[in-house]
Parts: structure tokens; sequence; C-alpha cells
């Protein structure tokens, strides 16, 4: 059983996308990052960058309860587990760690700069800002763009984490003020990946997380949400 301690956001996102994915049997731990629960002593204790997501796989190796945090080693610890989206081949998997990599140390971190100073309400007052992170997304988005110009996924030919840690960041393009009609590959490869089943279920649970965890004190089965 893998207890995931994860909210609504594009990270945790992820974790939702991969855990769909999968099929592994898995309980949503709700942290409300927005009532200061990341920062409580029982969360750190196993995620000690108080950062969701956050997880804990039960049945971990040797048999032994296993506790991961930070996104890239949890999507890539769940792939090694079930044998998904991440190839043995070693120049394939070497692809999707560069792009997986790519988007954990600039995708992710840029972005969400970009939406928070996007939607400040007085602009203005960070205008270097807001145009610093503008034009890092607007690169960003271009280099995603040209790559899936000759590339049905980011990392190649498949489906594979490395399309599971971008797309939910991609997902928050309106809050970053981008519009995927100006990068007409990666609009191509976003619809394609909403369509997939498990993206959908997963974007249902995580905007169902927040309702769910205000009527319960215990942990949260996934299929209720869906």
């Amino acid at each position: 059983m893998i207890e995931l301690h994860g909210w609504m956001t594009p990270n945790s996102r992820k974790l939702y996308y991969m855990l769909e994915e999968t099929g592994l049997d898995y309980q949503i731990h709700p942290v409300n990052i927005g009532a200061g629960q990341q920062h409580e002593p029982d969360f750190l204790a196993f995620s000690p960058n108080n950062k969701t997501p956050a997880m804990i796989d039960t049945d971990g190796p040797g048999g032994k309860p296993h506790s991961v945090f930070e996104t890239g080693a949890m999507l890539i610890y769940l792939a090694e587990k079930t044998g998904q989206f991440l190839p043995a081949d070693p120049a394939k998997r070497s692809n999707v760690m560069q792009w997986l990599m790519w988007q954990i140390g600039g995708m992710a971190p840029m972005l969400g700069q970009q939406g928070y100073f996007n939607n400040l309400d007085d602009k203005d007052a960070n205008a270097h800002a807001v145009e610093r992170f503008a034009k890092e997304a607007a690169r960003l988005y271009g280099v995603l763009d040209k790559r899936l110009s000759s590339s049905e996924y980011v990392a190649g030919g498949d489906y594979t984490i490395a399309d599971i840690s971008a797309h939910p960041w991609a997902r928050s393009h309106p809050r970053q003020g981008v519009s995927l009609d100006d990068y007409s590959n990666v609009k191509r490869w976003f619809e394609q990946i909403n369509e997939r089943p498990a993206t959908e279920r997963g974007n249902k649970i995580a905007d169902s997380v927040k309702e769910a965890s205000e009527n319960t004190d215990g942990p949260i089965d996934p299929k209720s949400l869906i």
C-alpha cells in the first residue's frame, strides 16, 4: 500500500497520475498546505523539506516500510517498483532521466514563480520579477515545443515519467499567463495526455481532495473521489 501525503498542487498531481496509471493500491493522506500542515512534526519525520507530496510504501524494499520525498525520486521509485514508464534500455532511460531533471530543475520552479508573480494584485511593484519570469516561462515552453516537434512524447516515442512530471505544470498555463496556442506541439501533447483515463482520474482526485479532507480525519480512498 502506498500512503500518499499530498494535496491539489501540480506536484501532487504528478503522483495521482502515476498511481492511477500503475494501478497500485494507495490511500491519500491530505496535507492542507494552506493550513500549514506540511510543517507538522509527523509530516516532517519523512518529508524533511516540508513540501508535498511525500509517500510511504508500506511494502517497500525487503517488505519493510520505506518513505520517499521529492517528486522526481517518487516517480523513479514507483517506476522501478512496477516496471512501468521508465525504460530498461540504457539510452532510452537516459533520455527519460534528462527530461525529468529538466522539468524538476527548470520547468517546475520557474513556472511556479511565474504563476506567483503573474497573479499579484500589484504587479507594477514587482515589474522586474514579472518580466524576468515571463521571459523564462516563454523560453521553457519554447524548449519543450521544439522537443515535441520531433518527438511524440517528451523523452521519445513512449509515455514516461518525464511526461507525467511535466503535464501538471503545463496544465497551470492560464495562471502563468501562457497560451498553449503559441506552442502548437505542446498543445498537441498536452491534449493527448489529457485524454488518458488515468490523467482524467488523477485530476478529478486532485480537484476533490480538499473538500473530501474537510469531511474526514483519516485517509481517503481515491476511488471515492472519482
